[in-house]
């Protein structure tokens, strides 16, 4: 059993009206991500954090600390 061209259209159709046209990049550039993360770990590599996850870290801290 294959999918066809009309399936693909109505399953990212689906896709695009549950998560919006916003939020999409944001999931392939994870995936993405996941997806190299997977490579280098079956290849033996571990590569430094990145400085991004460093800001991203502190931000949501100072948001979670403070008492409300």
């Amino acid at each position: 059993m294959r999918i066809g061209m009309t399936e693909v259209i109505i399953i990212a159709l689906i896709v695009l009206l549950l998560f919006g046209g916003k939020k999409i990049p944001e999931l392939m550039s994870g995936l993405g991500k996941g997806v190299r993360s997977f490579k280098d770990g079956m290849e033996g590599k571990e590569g430094p954090s990145s400085p991004k996850s460093d800001t991203q870290t502190s931000g949501s801290d100072t948001a979670i600390d403070k008492p409300e």
